[in-house]
């Protein structure tokens, strides 16, 4: 019996808590004040290649890529939070070294009418 190839386990790369104060939100008052958003993002790639060269170049500049989420995250109002997950995914797969991602966008402050603690929507997608 042949040796079946063991399936690689992607690096990732985690970037949690990217906050920004946003209008996103279905309701009229959502848009108005506005709340505190926070973003999480887990790339998966393969880190080897920088790893052997010592090279930025050949992974992702997680520096560069949290300007570009809090960018999206503060920027043009959405009505929900799949939407926002969406663009951030898109922001992150734009990288060609990026094979997948997990975005989470908690909304901490959303009016629910009971005491919580938070309210996340959290998506993976991954290079088509």
């Amino acid at each position: 019996m042949a040796d079946r190839p063991s399936a690689r386990r992607p690096d990732r790369i985690a970037l949690r808590g990217v906050r920004a104060h946003a209008h996103h939100g279905v309701y009229a008052f959502e848009r108005e004040r506005g709340q505190i958003f926070t973003v999480d993002a887990v790339l998966e790639l393969d880190t080897a290649p920088a790893a052997a060269g010592d090279d930025l170049a050949l992974t992702v500049n997680y520096a560069d890529l949290a300007q570009k989420l809090h960018h999206v995250l503060a920027g043009e109002p959405v009505d929900l939070l799949e939407t926002l997950c969406q663009r951030l995914a898109d922001v992150c797969l734009a990288d060609p070294l990026v094979e997948a991602v997990e975005i989470t966008v908690h909304k901490p402050q959303a009016e629910l009418g009971v005491p919580f603690d938070d309210v996340a929507v959290s998506i993976r997608r991954e290079r088509a």
